[in-house]
């Protein structure tokens, strides 16, 4: 059970923008669909009248808005070791390692990246409409490794939440896919949806589905594999692994979408069997690592870049593929 609030608010600011917008930026540790539903319920006033999410917001307006709270959990803080790449009072990058869960799940209440940093970090993580996911701003697969941001604060939570949705905040990935990709480079864009076979996966499909939009260009090709350098413009679940999946190309050691399946030997030749068994012995998740993020500062507004370096799993393949599958 939550907590009814409601909060009034007096519009004194002078620029002129929409009543969603204005909402996600008073920090309020919504998220941006959470403030749509409330609007589409009334529960949203705008001079103790139903607003509608393209109102544009003008001074001397009063918002009354009337949300479910939910009261917080305790979420257990753990002394696990966390690769944090930079820190300030409003937000942290972390580099993930391959593994580790990003925040507590059904079934899954400790030993998560949530865990660690609530130990770890010298303020706390911003709230969330969802008790499980504090200072979670985007999130990456428990396999996937590479960089994440949390919030620190419910003001900085919505700010970054908004350079996610405008896509101004950039992300960057670096993947082995099985297969030689013909295109230096391009843009893969297909709808991706939950899979009716499978409500853990997604799949590209027009029903039921949301616009995923993948950039690429080839790093290097091997006779067997391909390097990549993938850019998001969305951020839909498992995109990256779904994209090349669904062109023939899947992440090296993707257990869900054909990374780890006998049947790649139809396209890379059966004669590659033996490389493509030691591979997967070396690499135990998917070869997918994201190494590079970019936003502007919420506070200093400027921009800031992150880097993280391929783990060792994946340089390993990569060291393989340079000494035995050149082309």
């Amino acid at each position: 059970m939550g907590k009814r609030v409601e909060k009034k608010i007096s519009v004194k600011q002078g620029r002129e923008v929409r009543l969603d917008k204005y909402l996600m930026e008073l920090g309020l540790g919504l998220s941006r669909s959470k403030i749509q539903k409330l609007i589409s319920n009334n529960a949203v006033l705008i001079n103790d009248k139903p607003a509608k999410a393209h109102h544009i917001i003008h001074s001397g307006e009063f918002l009354t808005i009337t949300y479910e709270k939910k009261e917080p959990v305790g979420i257990e803080p753990e002394n696990i070791a966390v690769d944090i790449v930079y820190e300030d009072t409003h937000f942290l990058i972390v580099n993930k390692e391959p593994g580790m869960v990003v925040h507590p799940a059904k079934g899954n209440f400790q030993g998560t990246l949530v865990n660690a940093l609530l130990y770890h970090t010298s303020r706390g993580l911003s709230e969330s409409d969802e008790w499980t996911k504090p200072g979670v701003v985007h999130r990456l697969d428990k396999d996937t490794s590479g960089l994440l941001v949390f919030a620190k604060t419910g003001r900085v939570h919505s700010e970054l939440a908004r350079q996610i949705q405008e896509r101004e905040m950039k992300r960057i990935y670096l993947l082995l896919v099985w297969g030689v990709l013909p295109s230096n480079k391009g843009v893969i864009e297909a709808p991706i949806g939950r899979s009716t076979l499978d409500r853990k996966k997604m799949k590209v499909t027009p029903f039921a589905s949301r616009k995923a939009v993948t950039h690429f260009r080839v790093i290097e090709r091997f006779n067997i594999a391909t390097y990549i350098r993938a850019q998001l413009e969305t951020g839909r679940t498992h995109q990256i692994r779904v994209h090349f999946s669904h062109m023939g190309y899947p992440v090296i050691g993707d257990p869900d979408y054909g990374g780890r399946k006998l049947s790649i030997l139809v396209n890379i030749g059966k004669h590659h069997k033996d490389k493509f068994d030691i591979i997967l012995k070396k690499l135990k998740r998917q070869a997918l690592h994201a190494t590079a993020l970019s936003l502007c500062h919420p506070a200093k507004k400027k921009t800031m870049v992150f880097y993280a370096p391929l783990p060792e799993d994946i340089r390993n393949v990569l060291r393989y593929l340079h000494k035995n599958c050149v082309q």
